[in-house]
């Protein structure tokens, strides 16, 4: 299974990004995905996921109201709508493919990660 993730880049405070996660493997809409990030100096934090139809999703309190996580099964992919986006919204983003559907924000649960893709969003 291989997840790319693409889409970071520089922006200004309250700006805009989307994010897009493209998986390898045909079963892909059978499972549920996420989001995480990590800032400089700082662990690996959950940002949102979704569950396998796209009928569940669930957020940070950091970004709810800022972010939205939405997929296309046909397609493969996984988005990451970036609105609103803050200086502390910096960090590199990771999409990965979580292996329990009750359980969002535990890293752990999930078992493959894409390579990440950087989000600097300047003051």
């Amino acid at each position: 299974v291989q997840l790319q993730a693409s889409g970071g880049g520089l922006v200004q405070a309250g700006g805009s990004l989307r994010l897009s996660c493209a998986a390898s493997q045909r079963t892909f809409s059978r499972y549920t995905m996420g989001w995480f990030r990590q800032a400089p100096g700082k662990e690996r934090e959950f940002v949102a996921g979704i569950s396998w139809s796209g009928g569940n999703t669930n957020y940070a309190d950091s970004v709810k109201g800022r972010f939205t996580i939405s997929r296309d099964n046909a397609k493969n992919t996984v988005y990451l709508q970036m609105n609103s986006l803050k200086p502390e919204d910096t960090g590199v983003y990771y999409c990965a493919r979580n292996t329990d559907p009750r359980v969002y924000d535990t890293a752990r649960l999930y078992d493959y990660w894409g390579q990440g893709t950087l989000v600097t969003v300047s003051s």
